[in-house]
């Protein structure tokens, strides 16, 4: 059945007829239930399509990762954000309590505050920079909030309204009056 003049066999399998079965019709070249065998491969005709790469937001590794709109800092920004917004009421209201038992000018307790406000604030930033530089940059970690630097800000801030609670006369003797019995 092979032909010596072909480099490849070819093999058939007989099918038998099934009752029902409707056989389409040859078409050249074609015979049904043979499968050429060891045939050499055709060149093909027509390029392979060209298909572009499509962006699928991750990048290439060693590419930079792609900027995040301002929005979505923020909203980075904000998590976290309890501990310094509860952290920071209570330092305003141990504020307002020694501000108010010095029965004097409160020009000088005012800036006082609004020193000791912008003092937390850049110890957040720095928080959030040391963050950058340790956990993003030398460790390879992602960022998925805030909450460390609020919670470190949030520290302070309560450590601030203890002392100012520390400095006001009636507080400290309350507290002792409290603590002794």
């Amino acid at each position: 059945m092979a032909d010596q003049t072909q480099p490849w066999a070819e093999r058939t399998v007989e099918v038998p007829p099934q009752a029902g079965v409707v056989v389409p019709p040859q078409r050249d070249g074609f015979r049904r239930g043979v499968a050429p065998v060891g045939q050499p491969r055709i060149p093909r005709t027509e390029p392979f399509p060209v298909v572009e790469q499509e962006p699928t937001g991750t990048g290439w590794p060693g590419e930079p990762a792609p900027r995040r709109s301002l929005s979505s800092r923020m909203s980075q920004l904000r998590l976290g954000g309890e501990w310094s917004a509860a952290a920071g009421l209570f330092a305003f209201v141990c504020w307002g309590i020694w501000a108010l038992s010095g029965q004097g000018d409160l020009s000088g307790p005012l800036l006082v505050l609004v020193l000791s406000l912008l003092v937390a604030v850049g110890l957040f930033a720095l928080f959030r920079l040391v963050g950058r530089v340790v956990l993003e940059r030398q460790l390879g970690r992602v960022r998925r909030g805030a909450r460390g630097a609020h919670l470190a800000t949030a520290v302070f801030l309560v450590g601030l309204g203890v002392a100012w609670l520390q400095q006001t006369e009636w507080v400290v003797s309350a507290w002792n009056w409290i603590s002794s019995n």
